[in-house]
């Protein structure tokens, strides 16, 4: 029996993906093009690098690859690369994020767990094999890092996370629901 299916990842991945919808919302616009540092990512370019970087699992699974030796990596980060250099303005970008989201989550939604349960043979000098359901776990995973790393830029550029928001209102309601008699 397992616990964790299609259905499973497809949720975790939206409320994820709806998380990443609230930062690229808070986050001004005339912000979009700050970097940490000179070496990383702007906010714009973190934000569409998360919306296409499904495209891979997308392509892998889709097309039920079972052996990643035969993914001609170099054509498909050339396109996802062409693609994310496009210029687009922030409501293009929250747009795309939660097209491409919805898309990538209602594909899991449908997959099986004898699917979910297939090995995929990895790159040489990497862990041999794989399960899908892994590889597919990984999109939230590598999400998530990213995730964190626009909640730290909110933080330099002033900006107050909506989950620790979110946490300070749930708990100043608990503060006073216990001084109410």
């Amino acid at each position: 029996m397992t616990y964790y299916g299609g259905k499973d990842l497809a949720a975790a991945f939206r409320t994820v993906r709806n998380n990443t919808i609230k930062i690229a919302n808070d986050i001004p616009e005339d912000k979009y093009d700050f970097k940490a540092s000179p070496d990383t990512r702007s906010v714009r370019e973190t934000l569409v690098h998360l919306a296409l970087a499904t495209t891979w699992a997308d392509h892998v699974h889709r097309n039920k690859i079972s052996d990643m030796a035969t993914v001609n990596f170099q054509e498909l980060m050339g396109t996802m690369n062409a693609e994310q250099a496009k210029p687009r303005t922030k409501s293009e970008i929250i747009a795309l994020l939660q097209t491409a989201g919805d898309g990538f989550a209602s594909y899991m939604e449908g997959l099986t767990d004898a699917f979910l349960g297939e090995s995929v043979k990895m790159m040489p000098g990497a862990q041999p094999t794989k399960s899908r359901f892994e590889l597919l776990l990984g999109a939230k995973e590598h999400e998530m890092h990213h995730r964190g790393q626009l909640m730290l830029i909110e933080r330099i550029i002033g900006i107050v996370p909506h989950l620790t928001r979110d946490f300070q209102e749930r708990m100043s309601r608990m503060q006073t629901a216990q001084t109410q008699p």
